[in-house]
């Protein structure tokens, strides 16, 4: 799709990334009916166009989106269902102390805030993604309470704990679980249904008293519109990777401020995501809060590129290298195939 992409485009001055997008864009004709995997092509050209122009100019890309709103950047530990902090790929925690000693573990490094999904795995370890669709029975629901209840306790009422749903739950299981939570201070409930279901979205944000988040598998701003102009989100979670790169997300941001929601970056890929997602963070007024995913911390993720950008305490510094202020090692550039489009 990069390589469709890349023959439309060439010849093109590369500080043109408003004219290139929207060619990508125009000219396509079926690209225009969006997708993860068509906008993930626009975004990996958008990000690099952004990269060069950074790099030709000698100034980091937050410079370019509008300069810093902010220092420091707070982030969250995400996904706790795999355990927190040794360095290792495991299966996903089943009892609540499990759930309660990684949610501490991610504490005492620093982070005043994480996020968890407490209802994916069943008690014997098993994906539950099938049995989830509501009603629910009381066994399901209050399995996943207690999970939460008891990170809840472990942490104390300072920490706060994003609800992860992976939209997994339907309506009338989100509205179920998102009650039964409610007590727990939950800061926001994440994808409690499918993510390109406004109308859904909007019942569930009616019943439940938690702030909503969606939005990294909403695409463009015509995917995020109806979900804006219905007031179902509270916090939209753009994935600057998939969701059209920088040029787009800006617009996407921009568009949220005027709605008063704020914007968690979704970040679950590797350091190039992490990095254009600080510079993103830094320059929007509406941030929230960065996510720093679990499976970002494993060595394949990390050496990937030569930088591995990691919080102090809790909190990002922005890169201040010019571009996105990152750069694949050799190592992946001699693993990765090589296309040459003329």
């Amino acid at each position: 799709m990069a390589k469709d992409l890349s023959a439309i485009i060439i010849g093109m001055d590369p500080m043109n990334n408003e004219a290139i997008w929207e060619k990508m864009l125009k000219k396509t004709f079926w690209g225009q009916g969006g997708g993860g995997i068509f906008s993930a092509a626009m975004s990996g050209i958008d990000i690099a166009l952004w990269d060069i122009k950074g790099k030709a100019w000698g100034v980091p890309l937050y410079k370019m989106l509008g300069g810093k709103s902010r220092e420091k950047i707070r982030t969250y530990a995400s996904q706790l269902q795999f355990g927190w902090g040794d360095g290792s790929d495991k299966d996903m925690l089943t009892e609540p102390e499990q759930y309660a000693q990684a949610a501490l573990t991610a504490v005492s490094e620093g982070y005043d805030a994480i996020k968890v999904d407490t209802v994916a795995m069943d008690r014997h370890g098993n994906w539950n993604q099938q049995n989830l669709n509501g009603p629910l029975t009381d066994k399901i629901l209050r399995l996943g309470y207690d999970r939460m209840a008891a990170i809840r306790d472990a942490v104390g009422p300072d920490v706060d704990i994003i609800a992860e749903m992976h939209a997994f739950t339907d309506t009338t299981s989100a509205i179920q679980f998102g009650r039964m939570i409610e007590e727990l201070g939950i800061f926001y409930y994440e994808e409690p249904v499918m993510p390109l279901n406004p109308a859904q979205m909007k019942q569930v944000a009616d019943k439940v008293n938690i702030p909503l988040a969606a939005g990294e598998r909403i695409y463009w701003r015509w995917g995020y519109r109806p979900f804006l102009e219905n007031g179902s989100l509270s916090v939209i979670q753009p994935d600057i990777c998939t969701c059209g790169g920088i040029t787009e997300v800006k617009k996407i941001c921009d568009m949220a401020h005027v709605y008063d929601k704020t914007v968690q970056i979704h970040v679950c890929g590797g350091p190039i995501s992490t990095a254009v997602a600080l510079h993103m963070e830094t320059a929007i007024p509406n941030f929230v809060i960065h996510e720093l995913h679990r499976y970002a911390l494993l060595e394949p993720n990390t050496q990937t590129c030569k930088y591995n950008y990691l919080p102090k305490n809790g909190m990002y510094d922005v890169p201040e290298l010019p571009g996105i202020g990152q750069e694949l090692t050799e190592e992946t550039m001699k693993k990765s195939p090589t296309i040459t489009v003329k």
